[in-house]
Protein backbone atom coordinates (compact mmCIF):
# COMPACT_ATOMS: atom_id res chain seq x y z
CA UNK A 1 0.00 0.00 0.00
CA UNK A 2 1.39 3.02 -0.79
CA UNK A 3 1.50 6.67 1.24
CA UNK A 4 0.37 9.95 -0.21
CA UNK A 5 3.17 12.27 0.48
CA UNK A 6 1.93 15.38 2.09
CA UNK A 7 1.22 18.42 -0.14
CA UNK A 8 3.10 21.73 1.00
CA UNK A 9 1.79 25.06 -0.06
CA UNK A 10 3.94 28.31 0.20
CA UNK A 11 2.79 31.32 2.18
CA UNK A 12 2.12 33.18 -0.93
CA UNK A 13 -0.19 30.30 -2.39
CA UNK A 14 -2.13 30.32 0.80
CA UNK A 15 -2.74 34.12 0.88
CA UNK A 16 -3.69 34.34 -2.74
CA UNK A 17 -6.25 31.44 -1.24
CA UNK A 18 -7.20 33.47 1.77
CA UNK A 19 -7.87 36.79 0.08
CA UNK A 20 -9.88 35.05 -2.58
CA UNK A 21 -12.51 33.30 -0.15
CA UNK A 22 -12.37 36.90 2.11
CA UNK A 23 -13.29 38.61 -1.03
CA UNK A 24 -16.16 35.92 -1.77
CA UNK A 25 -14.91 35.21 -5.63
CA UNK A 26 -16.68 32.16 -5.58
CA UNK A 27 -18.30 29.61 -3.27
CA UNK A 28 -15.83 27.52 -0.99
CA UNK A 29 -16.80 24.39 -3.66
CA UNK A 30 -15.73 26.37 -6.61
CA UNK A 31 -12.54 27.62 -4.61
CA UNK A 32 -11.48 24.47 -3.95
CA UNK A 33 -12.20 23.23 -7.40
CA UNK A 34 -10.41 26.09 -8.80
CA UNK A 35 -7.15 26.01 -6.11
CA UNK A 36 -7.27 22.22 -6.09
CA UNK A 37 -7.46 21.79 -2.34
CA UNK A 38 -9.89 20.59 0.16
CA UNK A 39 -12.50 23.60 1.47
CA UNK A 40 -11.60 22.74 5.20
CA UNK A 41 -8.23 23.98 4.15
CA UNK A 42 -9.28 27.24 2.32
CA UNK A 43 -11.87 27.95 5.45
CA UNK A 44 -8.79 27.34 7.89
CA UNK A 45 -6.38 29.74 5.98
CA UNK A 46 -9.31 32.62 5.82
CA UNK A 47 -9.64 32.42 9.33
CA UNK A 48 -6.00 32.33 10.14
CA UNK A 49 -5.84 35.69 7.90
CA UNK A 50 -8.84 37.26 9.16
CA UNK A 51 -6.86 36.57 12.66
CA UNK A 52 -3.87 38.46 11.92
CA UNK A 53 -5.71 41.19 10.46
CA UNK A 54 -7.54 42.02 14.02
CA UNK A 55 -4.66 41.54 15.41
CA UNK A 56 -2.57 44.25 13.03
CA UNK A 57 -4.98 46.56 13.82
CA UNK A 58 -5.27 46.67 17.67
CA UNK A 59 -3.10 48.97 20.20
CA UNK A 60 -1.71 45.67 21.75
CA UNK A 61 0.43 44.56 18.92
CA UNK A 62 2.72 47.37 19.19
CA UNK A 63 4.83 44.71 20.57
CA UNK A 64 7.85 45.60 17.74
CA UNK A 65 7.31 49.46 18.14
CA UNK A 66 8.09 48.76 22.10
CA UNK A 67 10.86 46.49 20.97
CA UNK A 68 12.25 49.15 18.18
CA UNK A 69 11.77 51.72 21.28
CA UNK A 70 14.02 49.86 23.51
CA UNK A 71 16.44 48.92 21.13
CA UNK A 72 16.86 52.96 20.51
CA UNK A 73 17.02 53.81 24.26
CA UNK A 74 20.09 50.91 24.54
CA UNK A 75 21.63 52.21 21.46
CA UNK A 76 21.65 56.03 22.28
CA UNK A 77 22.57 55.05 25.94
CA UNK A 78 25.47 53.25 23.89
CA UNK A 79 26.48 56.28 21.68
CA UNK A 80 26.38 58.52 25.21
CA UNK A 81 29.06 56.46 26.95
CA UNK A 82 30.98 56.12 23.45
CA UNK A 83 30.89 60.11 23.76
CA UNK A 84 31.94 60.41 26.92
CA UNK A 85 34.91 57.78 26.36
CA UNK A 86 36.16 59.39 23.02
CA UNK A 87 36.12 63.22 25.02
CA UNK A 88 38.17 61.89 27.98
CA UNK A 89 40.58 60.14 25.90
CA UNK A 90 40.72 63.08 23.43
CA UNK A 91 41.16 65.16 26.59
CA UNK A 92 43.70 62.72 27.94
CA UNK A 93 46.07 62.60 24.56
CA UNK A 94 45.81 66.13 23.75
CA UNK A 95 47.92 66.97 27.34
CA UNK A 96 50.63 64.71 26.31
CA UNK A 97 51.18 66.13 23.19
Amino acid sequence: MSRRKRRTFTDAFKSKVALSAIREEGTLAQLSSRFDIHSNMITKWKKEALDVLKTSFSENSNSTSRDTKQEIKTLQAKIGELVVERDFLSDAFGELK
